[in-house]
């Protein structure tokens, strides 16, 4: 299960989410992230990623692909954080992350 929840602040606007990142939710994510970004007002977009329990390799990939569009995350415990080094470093293999 995946909860995702948006917390409005005068300068940003933050996604929680809560759960496993795997398939099918991962798509979920991905559709709240598209539907976040819209309407900013100047505002930072921010993902929250403290409370996840698992991903998979496809929420690896979609994190890949949230990166590689500036993507701004936030609160992850250690877990997440390894995984994030990981995400980046496939970056910076392509070239992609400097």
């Amino acid at each position: 299960m995946l909860k995702i929840s948006i917390v409005e602040r005068k300068k940003q606007r933050r996604l929680v989410v809560e759960g496993r990142l795997v398939a099918p939710w991962s798509d979920e994510l991905k559709a709240a992230c598209e539907r976040a970004g819209s309407g900013l007002d100047g505002r930072e977009l921010v993902i929250d990623l403290k409370n996840l329990t698992m991903i998979n390799q496809q929420g690896e990939n979609l994190l890949l692909e949230l990166m590689k569009q500036g993507g701004k995350f936030r609160g992850c415990g250690v877990f997440t954080k390894e995984i994030l080094k990981q995400v980046a470093r496939r970056l910076r293999r392509n070239g992609v992350l400097e």
